[in-house]
């Protein structure tokens, strides 16, 4: 089979196209044929190191495909079966072994490509604005990125539970299409001062929370755009990390809340996870989720695909075919 795997971190070169024999699935795991890996920032942290792993590593935390193999002591899953997953890496491949109560089953009307667009940053969108501050009518957030894979459901997520939102984009062209999926307010912040611009649209009261996943570039002056008591989600960091601060700073911004969630602690036990992904692929099914592929990749070109991502300068999501 074959496979991307990193040896040493770095650029885009660490990505190695390479062949390795088809693994077994050991108990309790499957092996799955993949149709689509999604393509997403934690990818290319790991890759430069700024997330530790061990070494060679497989990169690719989402996709779906057909249940090939099943391991001892799996029920309710046989071959054949469309499913997908997050969260388990080593997508960067024809096939992976995936634990078996990872795996999600794709309904019957959701392509197999918009399933593997969807499961990590679906979801992602899903607990941001369920659970990390549930979001209601009365509530106004700040999106960044908002034409990105996240941004764009995110966007439409926040305004199904009722909130004003004020996305932010870098080109015209993105600030239509975060528009055009029921954002309130766009600031293209090459051309615009969003902290300003937020001041100005909220008559300078600020907003309830900022959903952040850009990071170093956006962070500082994202908690001036919160109001007194306001949350700052940090969930990315595709602008670079950003450095260690005063926590003295919340208290003096107005006691502002700060929290540096991740998907993974919010899909801790199975029900959770068949209910986050279950309402993802229902939004889908029913049309009330749009879902944009920005660009598909070769399984080989995964470089390319890095580099695209990383150049800011896509809409929607990347997707790599086997």
């Amino acid at each position: 089979m074959k496979l991307v795997r990193i040896h040493e971190h770095g650029g885009v070169e660490a990505l190695r196209y390479e062949d390795i024999p088809l693994p077994d699935p050991a108990p309790g795991m499957a092996r799955v044929k993949i149709e689509a890996i999604g393509v997403n920032f934690i990818d290319t942290y790991h890759r430069q190191g700024w997330y530790k792993v061990a070494l060679p590593f497989v990169p690719g935390m989402e996709a779906a495909g057909v249940v090939d193999a099943v391991g001892e002591g799996v029920t309710g899953l046989r071959p054949g079966d469309p499913v997908a997953y997050c969260m388990v890496s080593g997508a960067y491949a024809e096939y992976a072994i995936v634990p078996a109560e990872k795996l999600v089953p794709v309904p019957d009307g959701v392509d197999m490509r918009l399933a593997a667009a969807t499961i990590l940053q679906g979801m992602t969108a899903h607990y941001l604005v369920h659970d990390t501050f549930p979001l209601r009518a009365g509530h106004t957030a700040l999106i960044h990125a908002a034409a990105g894979g996240t941004g764009q459901l995110l966007v439409q997520m926040a305004k199904a539970r009722g909130a004003r939102v004020i996305a932010t984009a870098g080109t015209a062209e993105k600030a239509a299409l975060a528009k055009s999926l029921g954002a309130d307010e766009v600031i293209v912040y090459t051309q615009q001062d969003f902290e300003a611009e937020v001041k100005r649209l909220t008559d300078g009261k600020g907003v309830d929370v900022v959903y952040d996943s850009v990071g170093r570039d956006t962070f500082d002056r994202g908690l001036n755009c919160l109001r007194p008591r306001g949350m700052m989600v940090l969930f990315g960091q595709s602008s670079g990390q950003v450095p260690p601060f005063d926590p003295q700073t919340l208290n003096a911004k107005g006691s502002l809340f700060l929290t540096r969630p991740s998907l993974g602690a919010y899909i801790l036990t199975r029900d959770e996870l068949l209910r986050r992904a279950g309402d993802v692929f229902e939004g889908i099914k029913q049309g009330t989720l749009k879902v944009q592929i920005g660009g598909t990749f070769a399984l080989a070109e995964a470089g390319a695909a890095h580099n695209a991502l990383e150049g800011r300068g896509t809409t929607g999501k990347l997707l790599l075919i086997p």
